[in-house]
């Protein structure tokens, strides 16, 4: 089977390396490639870096280097058309069926490409004429320079029914090629076809290799309909998965690792003017899932400008749909939403790159407009309103398929919707008790502050944040990569049982800087004046005489409160809950502290001023809001340990009564 050189430049298009080296090899983000240890050589310093931009990988230690294909050739053993034929499954593109037609299709295919080069070529030629004059005039008016006209190849379609259509039956193109390349338009009726594009100012729409496979047209009546109009999907042309101006943008992309969405071709070609040259525009009404897979291929969260009207914020809305089920770890979007009235167009041309800049400056991270956009659906002020937020959300939330990303938001979310209904309710009980507003350390007095601070209920006892302490390091020695991705939270914490302090930065060396990946080698590298508090943490395994296992590692772990869910194999995603839940509380025991402070201060001090005063009553608001989120997070963690023990239960009673019927039936 021949396999064209078009096919293997679209599967390289859609999947990207990292995704595919990523299965073998664990990846991390590293300026703008991705650094892991080398699958072909053993070794411990990273040396092998993929690049998606580039579409290779390159291996340090060993010299190898390649593409998606070559990859599965050297880690699989498979041939090239096996690991063509592999990919191409994946990517969702058929491969061509070995016999003598295929070649002849991807001959007409050339073919093709050639007659959009030729009506380029057309349109470009009608724009410098006489009858251009008017799309001359409309692109000065745009403020398009000679150069940008050039390099974006802008052309004209004159105002006749059959004008490019005898310009290219003059140069041997048949009426079918022009159907199949969308060029005219065969009416039911059987009349004869005529030209698609009349009286248009024309700019090509380039694939990623930079051939021409469609083109848009702007009216240049004032009446006219539609304002811009697209060619059909055809052979060349699926506009699902192309972006405008992404060969162009690609580099450019690249040296400025950003990407910038627009609504529209107009605003990337009016951005790359005004120096901005890594915008690129999707070519439909909403994104789909392969035109978001290309952003990302350019930068690892895209700007997404809309006008800042009515539709723009609908056009968001719309792209919100599509992105969540698609996001991935280190990978989303901000949204930049231009002034009212205003697109990037005319952005830049009143302010410039500057100004366009500073908007950037302001983009909002998708949560934070997912957030914004289900606050402002309607009012939260009675139970049913509140429980109607709270499903919109996780309607939402449930559709991320990538389950460490939808913790993230759960987590997030979870946070703000406490705060939210926390806030909310604080500010009825104000209006109703001070008449509309006074607050604690203003209007209602310093001692309403001081007496708010002291109010701060469900305090856990001292001996619960020992307990904490031992189970947040005791899970870290049982799953070291905890410790890794809590290792912020962790090392910014302090320990108060005597000796966890040392024993932390122990593991945090250990962990983080000799790369330990397993318990066993914790016990091996540890100092041996750390071995005893190291067994009474999380507990080494024992065997007796004849070698049978007497108690597993971790059992010191296993036999304290909230961690015997050990013993019924939680997954990664709860025992992550546990530890965020552990570290959350040794924060708000911090925060208290902090509050302690304060208020001891204020007391001593006379004439303590309304600033103290406000960050006492900010501290407050912190530690009962995370003491509310934290009593909930807990009893979610009970009830999901009931249902594992009671699992658990079952499952080893179903094994007796197995084992009993066997035995009966001997």
């Amino acid at each position: 089977m021949k396999i064209p050189p078009s096919l293997l430049d679209d599967i390289r298009d859609r999947i990207s390396v990292s995704d595919v080296v990523g299965r073998k090899v664990k990846l991390r983000r590293h300026g703008r490639e991705y650094m892991g240890l080398s699958p072909f050589n053993k070794e411990k310093t990273p040396s092998f870096t993929v690049n998606d931009q580039k579409q290779f990988y390159h291996c340090f230690s060993s010299g190898k280097h390649g593409d998606v294909f070559k990859f599965l050739m050297e880690t699989e053993g498979l041939s090239f058309p096996e690991a063509v034929e592999r990919l191409a499954g994946e990517a969702g593109i058929a491969l061509p069926s070995p016999d003598p037609q295929a070649q002849r299709r991807e001959q007409e295919k050339a073919s093709l490409y050639d007659v959009m080069e030729m009506a380029t070529k057309y349109f470009q030629l009608q724009f410098s004429s006489d009858l251009g004059l008017e799309a001359r005039r409309y692109a000065n008016g745009r403020g398009l320079t000679a150069e940008t006209l050039s390099t974006f190849r802008f052309g004209f379609a004159v105002n006749s029914r059959d004008h490019l259509k005898s310009y290219l039956l003059q140069r041997g193109v048949s009426e079918a090629d022009m159907l199949a390349t969308g060029l005219v338009i065969k009416p039911d009726d059987g009349r004869p076809t005529y030209d698609r594009f009349r009286n248009r100012l024309m700019i090509p729409i380039e694939d990623e290799r930079g051939r021409v496979v469609a083109f848009g047209g702007r009216i240049l009546d004032p009446d006219g309909k539609p304002k811009y109009l697209n060619s059909p999907e055809t052979k060349l042309f699926h506009k699902g998965y192309m972006l405008f101006n992404a060969k162009r943008a690609r580099q450019a992309a690249y040296e400025a690792k950003a990407a910038i969405v627009t609504e529209g071709y107009m605003d990337v070609i009016a951005l790359h003017q005004a120096g901005i040259p890594y915008a690129v525009a999707s070519l439909g009404t909403a994104f789909t899932e392969h035109q978001i897979a290309q952003l990302w291929k350019l930068a690892p969260e895209p700007y997404i400008c809309f006008d800042g009207d009515r539709a723009g914020r609908a056009a968001a809305n719309r792209a919100i749909e599509r992105i969540l089920p698609q996001l991935k770890a280190g990978f989303s979007f901000q949204f930049a939403f231009m002034p009212e009235g205003q697109d990037p167009d005319d952005v830049v041309k009143q302010g410039g790159s500057n100004a366009f800049h500073e908007l950037l400056a302001k983009a909002l991270p998708l949560s934070d407009v997912v957030w914004q956009r289900e606050l402002n659906a309607g009012p939260t002020d009675t139970p049913e309103r509140k429980a109607a937020l709270e499903k919109r959300i996780e309607d939402l939330l449930r559709s991320i398929q990538d389950e460490r990303v939808a913790r993230q938001y759960q987590m997030s979310f979870k946070s703000a919707l406490s705060n939210h209904f926390w806030l909310q309710s604080r500010q009825q009980r104000e209006q109703k008790f001070t008449g509309g507003g006074a607050r604690a350390g203003r209007g209602a007095g310093a001692n309403a502050a001081l007496a708010a601070s002291s109010n701060v209920s469900r305090v856990p006892e001292a001996g619960q944040f020992t307990e904490f302490e031992e189970n947040i390091l005791g899970l870290c020695v049982h799953m070291p990569s905890l410790f890794e991705d809590y290792a912020e939270q962790i090392l910014s914490l302090s320990f108060h049982k005597p000796g966890l302090e040392p024993f932390k930065q122990v593991l945090a060396h250990l962990i983080l800087d000799e790369e330990v990946e397993h318990y066993s080698d914790i016990y091996a590298k540890a100092p041996g004046e750390l071995e005893p508090l190291l067994q009474d943490l999380h507990g080494k395994g024992s065997q007796d005489e004849d070698g049978k296992r007497t108690s597993p590692f971790g059992w010191r772990l296993a036999s304290r409160s909230k961690v015997p869910q050990l013993a019924y194999s939680p997954g990664r995603i709860f025992l992550e809950r546990l530890m965020s839940y552990w570290l959350s509380v040794l924060e708000v025991r911090d925060v208290q502290a902090d509050l302690e402070q304060e208020t001891a201060l204020a007391l001593s001090d006379c004439d303590a001023s309304d600033a103290a005063f406000e960050r006492i009553q900010a501290l407050t608001q912190e530690v009962h809001r995370r003491r509310e989120e934290n009593a909930r997070e807990d009893q979610e963690l009970t009830d999901e340990y009931a249902k594992m023990k009671s699992a658990g239960v079952q499952a080893t009673l179903s094994d007796c009564l197995a084992e009993l019927a066997e035995k009966s039936a001997d």
